[in-house]
């Protein structure tokens, strides 16, 4: 497999992490809003958008996991900024209510990530 570790014409490779590709990244003028961020590539991917400066909101199910991965990230990420949002994606009135919340914050939304999840 030393292919996985040849870089491309990026300059990275399959090897690469997510800091490593985002260095150069100035993100303080970005809002993503990323779905699945209380664990796995959903978390991963939200504390390194916070590490370059993103704001990140963060619409949940079950609002105690995505606290707690809020205060995870803000431990390792002084003055990360992040909104934990509920969200039942099952619920129409949920999605409203999420979609009223957002506009309240008078955020533009950059960047929208969807990470599917299934049920155990």
């Amino acid at each position: 497999m030393w292919w996985f570790y040849r870089k491309g014409p990026s300059g990275f490779s399959g090897a690469s992490t997510a800091e490593e590709v985002t260095a150069s990244v100035d993100g303080h003028d970005l809002v993503a809003v990323i779905t699945g961020a209380t664990s796995g590539t959903g978390l991963e991917t939200a504390r390194v958008l916070v590490l370059r400066g993103v704001h990140v909101v963060m619409p949940v199910r079950n609002v105690s996991p995505g606290l707690a991965a809020k205060a995870a990230i803000v431990a390792k990420i002084p003055g990360a900024r992040i909104d934990v949002l509920e969200l039942d994606l099952s619920s129409i009135a949920s999605v409203r209510r999420l979609a009223s919340e957002f506009d309240s914050l008078k955020l533009h939304l950059n960047i929208l990530m969807f990470e599917e999840r299934t049920n155990p």
